[in-house]
């Protein structure tokens, strides 16, 4: 009898000092107002800034949602793609929402929700050179030049699928794009729906991009120690999928592509 009094005294202790600090994270949004979310706002059309100077994309409208469903602001920093993941685990933001791909390298650092996008990796380059390659072996030479966006996965499957070409790492998609169009590199690798909306912008200069040549799951980055905190999150990535408010926003800056001509070309 006395085990069973202390075993329930014990539960009744979890559950109270569970109830009270495993909403950390909810607590300080709550009393901040605001949840801050960070982003690269270069990699299109998931973040990237309008004529006005205003981020836009498909990031940006679900961490809008994802602060309404919290009753708060949102609060959207844009820092260089590197820079995101050390600001998430210093506390200056709240989560990352930034066409992230879910690696297991960054899976040992941060927790993921999601995926809430499929997507996968593309050569751009022009209709010219795009002749000359049929498959990704192709540019595997040392007289074909590639760039990259630093610290993404892009980088680290040239490095692996193409490791003969001259593979030149830049700060972001934005210098990529231009070294393309000025013919410094010969071709850029990037995620597919940032490439095909770079053709679009860049019709003119006759800039064509590949199918998918891998499978990238982009998820939302938090903290690995509020474990609240991320079942929240979960239940309200998977209530935007039931609503089809996911399947709207989506649908908005994939199928529609008026909003291209919002957003200045570099």
């Amino acid at each position: 009898m006395k085990k069973i009094i202390v075993l329930m005294i014990f539960v009744m202790m979890f559950i109270f000092t569970t109830s009270v600090f495993a909403g950390p994270t909810i607590d300080k949004i709550k009393k901040r107002g605001e949840l801050i979310i960070g982003t690269s706002g270069d990699y299109p059309p998931f973040s990237v800034k309008d004529k006005n100077n205003e981020l836009i994309g498909l990031d940006i409208d679900l961490g809008m949602l994802i602060a309404e469903a919290m009753e708060v602001k949102a609060n959207i920093k844009q820092m260089p793609f590197t820079e995101l993941l050390d600001a998430l685990q210093s506390g200056k933001i709240d989560m990352v929402i930034s066409a992230m791909t879910i690696t297991p390298k960054r899976n040992t650092k941060v927790f993921f929700i999601g995926p809430y996008y499929i997507s996968g990796q593309s050569v751009m380059t022009t209709k010219m050179t795009a002749m000359s390659i049929e498959k990704i072996n192709d540019i595997n030479k040392p007289d074909f030049t590639l760039a990259v966006p630093g610290g993404t996965t892009s980088e680290i499957i040239a490095k692996k699928s193409v490791p003969k070409a001259k593979i030149l790492i830049v700060k972001d998609m934005n210098e990529a794009v231009k070294m393309l169009l000025e013919g410094k590199v010969k071709a850029v690798m990037s995620d597919t729906a940032t490439c095909a909306f770079e053709t679009i912008r860049y019709k003119e200069e006759n800039i064509v991009s590949t199918p998918p040549m891998t499978f990238e799951p982009f998820g939302i980055a938090i903290s690995e120690n509020d474990p609240l905190f991320s079942n929240f999150l979960t239940n309200v990535l998977n209530d935007l999928r039931g609503s089809g408010d996911l399947e709207i926003i989506t649908h908005k800056w994939f199928k529609d592509t008026s909003w291209i001509k919002g957003v200045p070309k570099k």
